[in-house]
């Protein structure tokens, strides 16, 4: 194939995606075959970094709406998403790439501490890496995490896998009316109100000009698509408009 349209990339997944058709947990199923079409990537020579959420096992939103601190909470949030970070790492192993899996929290028995230069440095040494534990904070959504460490780690572009084919004027699971978006300016996204990623996240990607592609992760191949420059999901884009 022709060059891959990018050199480094982030991918941040979604830990409910991990469900497949159960309602809690992970599904081996779903796990192998991100880890298969993960390796599909590295084989092309591209650096992979992967943040994954952590909503299949727990959400610090939700316990907050219970009457739970929002804090604590979200610290038990993090914690699911090292539970799923090691899932997908040794589903990586299982495929016969290398990881490191770097934690935003000190977990020194079973994950490095996040340093930016050893991060791009296990990059620069073609090892998959996983960031766990988000930010490491709480209020911070592992969509923040994802543009956060996308950033620190200069990556060229952010790639949100979700169970759609991109963003659409509405919920497409709920209004088959609802409008696709192939590309679309990232100040249209805000003006429109529509949902890419929390808005804190979204204001890293804005100030640093990173692009965002949302794209159905759950279609085999996607993400091999995209890095052969094909128009798949929805590209944000920061680029002034032409004229």
């Amino acid at each position: 194939m022709d060059a891959p349209a990018y050199r480094r990339i982030l991918v941040k997944l979604s830990g409910a995606a991990l469900l497949g058709g159960q309602t809690y947990g992970i599904a081996s199923t779903v796990l192998k075959r991100y880890a298969s079409e993960i390796r599909v990537v590295v084989d092309t020579g591209v650096q992979i970094a992967l943040v994954i959420g952590g909503g299949n096992i727990f959400r610090g939103v939700q316990g907050s709406n219970g009457g739970m601190t929002r804090a604590h909470g979200d610290y038990m949030g993090m914690l699911a998403t090292m539970i799923n970070a090691m899932a997908l790492q040794d589903a990586l192993e299982q495929e016969g790439l290398r990881t490191r899996l770097l934690s935003g929290i000190k977990m020194e028995e079973i994950a490095e501490p996040f340093i930016r230069r050893r991060a791009i440095r296990h990059l620069e040494k073609r090892r998959v890496i996983i960031f766990g534990a988000g930010t490491g904070n709480p209020y911070f959504t592992t969509d923040t995490a994802a543009a956060l460490r996308a950033l620190e780690i200069e990556a060229e572009v952010l790639l949100k896998g979700t169970r759609v084919e991109g963003v659409y004027s509405a919920d497409p699971e709920k209004d088959e009316t609802a409008e696709h978006y192939p590309t679309i300016h990232g100040n249209d996204v805000i003006r429109k109100g529509l949902r890419v990623m929390d808005m804190t996240a979204f204001t890293l990607c804005k100030e640093s000009d990173l692009p965002i592609i949302v794209f159905n992760m759950n279609r085999p191949g996607s993400l091999m698509r995209i890095l052969r420059g094909d128009n798949l999901g929805t590209h944000v884009h920061w680029q002034p408009a032409a004229g």
